[in-house]
């Protein structure tokens, strides 16, 4: 008898974990989901104001990039959503909210050195929770990050370029 009783304690000790974890995992496409549309929302925003702001070309044109590219983007994650019953946000992340406010006080070289830093962090990050997201293979979701990393990638690169340019430019 007592040997029954340790072996269904261990056995259940080994499956409940288990169990406990696929139901987090279960939240995690949904929450990335969530995410990549306030991540979009918040792009498109940041970008409109830089195609107003910018005192470069290549910044404004940038900001014209992050608002096609991530309106579309945004499409897709709505489509996302609905096929894994996620309501989709409508407000931007907190950060790029607070960003967004400090950004629209910036004129000029400022604005334009604090935007290309900004979206240079931004990128690294969002690409690094999408290749997770792509890597983990959680249907819809993880296909949705499969489809707009590269998107992501080119929009690091536009970011970096950008901040070497005003590196340079800065004494």
């Amino acid at each position: 008898m007592k040997l029954s009783l340790a072996l269904t304690a261990a056995l259940l000790a080994l499956v409940l974990p288990a169990g406990f974890a696929h139901a987090a995992s279960a939240t995690a496409p949904k929450d990335f989901v969530t995410t990549a549309i306030k991540g979009d929302i918040s792009e498109v925003k940041i970008g409109q104001l830089a195609e107003q702001q910018g005192s470069t070309a290549a910044v404004r044109d940038f900001g014209k990039t992050l608002v096609t590219d991530h309106t579309n983007a945004e499409d897709q994650a709505k489509t996302t959503a609905k096929q894994i019953n996620v309501t989709p946000p409508d407000q931007p992340t907190a950060e790029a909210q607070d960003e967004y406010d400090k950004l629209a006080k910036l004129k000029g070289t400022a604005f334009d050195n604090e935007f290309a830093q900004y979206m240079v962090k931004d990128h690294q990050q969002d690409i690094a929770t999408f290749k997770d997201e792509a890597a983990a293979k959680n249907g819809p979701a993880s296909t949705l990050a499969e489809q707009q990393l590269p998107v992501l990638q080119k929009h690091l690169q536009m970011a970096q370029s950008i901040a070497s340019k005003q590196q340079a430019k800065t004494p």
